[in-house]
């Protein structure tokens, strides 16, 4: 029996010559990544003073990426904390404020994802960097520690959904609609991973496919996974750090099931509040309900394209009267290309407020807390109860068309109709 992308890495960084579904393993990882929010903790859960000594400086990767710069006394205690840790072990690849950035973009932006590699990072998004042929998924601080002392740790191999993909997707609709459709459509995928394939894919850049990876964190997917083809190579050259090496699925892989999607029927979906799987739907369920709060951002959709499609939306027009529009890039260097391009004008003359690369109001940090009572229509990856601030208010997702096109009417609005 073959195998299938995800199996083949599992089986290349265990020392085996083929795993399958069930399989209980130990590997070897080539990344291992930890942010600010591990400094904040204590106790049995994770104190990273106490490591004396890392598995190798030169494979970990430290990012200040949540609380950038720090809001609170607690986060630049924290940011002390793990600055002391990254002088102590030596480690080089620290994205301090400055060249920060949220940490999924940064690895991809640093060249530290690329085609199969394993990567290790203790955050629940860290499948985002799937698009690019490899396999990575977040781990909790315990395991992280122990992960940054052994450059090793354990998994059970996990069976396959495949998600083939054919068309093109229509104007207006994007990435982030495959995934909220794919979320409503089929909800979770717990203990599953996720691979994609298709004609399809030959239509969705770099950017679009790490959209949708990102998010399939949040139908709890253990790795989701792009193949390798000419456009990732075209993002790759001159980027990814040392030799990679390309995986595609054995023809004879076994998948637990096989999706079919023409992208070309989709429409914008969007989310309900509190919840993602089986809380999606198209855009006509929504439309009309009024918003507070508009965000553009987070390692979903902060990337220079969302800029480029938010500034060609909003040259010339104003913001809704009575809500608050937010555009955080996901790293500096994102930011400083739209400053370069020239996008940030026509963003900020319509009354939206640009603000550093950082998680910030994603994880429900700063810069940009809603009140009781609130509702936010955003682009970022959760929409928990309370996660955005209050727990009396609400935060539904979109793409960042439907973010602007909403921010401009002050209601749910399918960007086609602008």
């Amino acid at each position: 029996m073959g195998m299938t992308m995800s199996e083949k890495i599992m089986a290349s960084h265990s020392g085996r010559s083929s795993v399958k579904p069930g399989d209980i393993i130990t590997c070897d990882v080539d990344w291992a990544g930890i942010h600010d929010m591990m400094f904040l903790l204590s106790g049995s859960q994770g104190d990273f003073s106490k490591i004396n000594k890392v598995y190798d400086p030169d494979k970990i990767m430290m990012f200040i990426d949540h609380g950038a710069p720090s809001p609170t006394t607690a986060d630049a205690d924290g940011a002390v904390r793990e600055r002391a840790f990254a002088k102590k072990h030596g480690v080089k690849n620290f994205f301090d404020i400055g060249n920060q950035g949220v940490i999924h973009q940064k690895i991809a932006e640093e060249g530290f994802a690329a085609p199969g590699r394993l990567i290790a990072c203790g955050d629940s998004h860290t499948c985002a960097a799937g698009a690019f042929n490899c396999a990575a998924r977040g781990f909790g601080p315990a395991e992280m520690i122990y992960i940054l002392c052994t450059g090793q740790n354990w998994y059970e191999v996990a069976p396959t959904i495949k998600y083939e993909l054919y068309g093109k997707l229509p104007e207006y609709v994007l990435a982030k609609d495959l995934f909220l459709y794919l979320a409503g459509e089929y909800g979770e995928v717990t203990n599953y991973n996720v691979e994609f394939a298709g004609p399809g894919i030959e239509t969705l850049s770099v950017s679009s496919r790490q959209s949708v990876t990102t998010m399939c964190a949040e139908i709890n997917a253990e790795f989701a996974i792009f193949p390798y083809d000419d456009i990732l190579e075209d993002y790759l050259k001159g980027r990814a750090r040392g030799s990679y090496e390309p995986v595609i699925p054995d023809a004879d892989a076994e998948y637990a099931e096989v999706r079919k999607i023409d992208l070309s029927t989709l429409v914008p979906y969007v989310s309900g509040a509190h919840y993602i799987p089986d809380n999606c739907r198209p855009i006509s369920a929504s439309e009309g309900i009024p918003i507070n709060q508009a965000v553009l951002g987070s390692c979903s959709n902060g990337r220079i394209e969302d800029l480029q499609l938010a500034a060609k939306m909003l040259k010339g027009k104003k913001i809704a009267d009575g809500v608050r529009m937010i555009v955080t890039p996901a790293t500096h260097e994102i930011y400083k290309e739209a400053l370069r391009q020239g996008l940030f004008e026509p963003i900020a003359e319509a009354g939206a407020i640009i603000t550093n690369a950082t998680c910030g109001v994603c994880y429900g940090g700063h810069l940009g807390m809603i009140g009781a009572g609130e509702r936010c229509i955003s682009t970022t990856t959760r929409n928990f109860k309370g996660r955005m601030g209050s727990a009396d208010s609400e935060i539904f997702l979109a793409s960042p068309a439907t973010v602007v096109a909403s921010a401009l009417t002050g209601k749910v609005t399918d960007p086609r109709t602008l």
